[in-house]
């Protein structure tokens, strides 16, 4: 994770960023997809100590801030107000995964169609060899639901895809045993 680090009106030490960049990678903890983070800090009129984290994470921006006289322990108090906020959503995801109801299981008939298959598009693709992770992460950027690729290893074609649950499956082709 990035951490950005910003002060305004007041000198950036090497505590305040030690003690910044400890108490968010704490919030690692709790939520594992933080792209990145900000922390601002400021003096403000009357020695008032704000300190403000931003979290960015996938498709979801949290925010706190805090005021007290020392900059230490607004710190400290911004950062457990983004704990909480991140806490609130990693046990909101549990309860929505736990109580999600199980689909029941059903019986497919496969219909075959009497009539040719009719091919709209042959798009011709360059394989590359690559291994299964750099494969899934070119699917991801490219937003695909699968993807083909050649094995560095074995140098063999392979497709990757994602499944319904998140996790991913790779296709290998095998001879039919007899």
């Amino acid at each position: 994770m990035k951490i950005q680090i910003s002060a305004r009106h007041v000198q950036l030490t090497k505590g305040l960023k030690d003690h910044s960049e400890l108490r968010v990678k704490k919030l690692e903890h709790y939520f594992d997809h933080i792209a990145w983070a900000q922390v601002i800090l400021t003096v403000e009129k009357k020695a008032k100590h704000k300190a403000e984290i931003i979290i960015h994470a996938a498709k979801q921006t949290f925010s706190a801030s805090a005021i007290s006289t020392d900059m230490y322990a607004s710190i400290d108090l911004a950062s457990t107000k983004i704990e909480k906020q991140l806490k609130k959503l990693k046990d909101k995801l549990k309860d929505k995964h736990i109580h999600r109801e199980k689909p029941e299981e059903f019986i497919t008939e496969t219909v075959i169609p009497d009539q040719d298959v009719r091919i709209s598009v042959v798009k011709p693709v360059e394989v590359k060899p690559m291994k299964a992770e750099e494969a899934a992460r070119e699917m991801e950027i490219l937003g695909y639901n699968f993807w083909m690729f050649v094995d560095k290893e074995t140098k063999q074609t392979k497709v990757i895809f994602k499944r319904l649950d998140g996790s991913y499956g790779i296709l290998e082709p095998t001879k039919k045993k007899r």
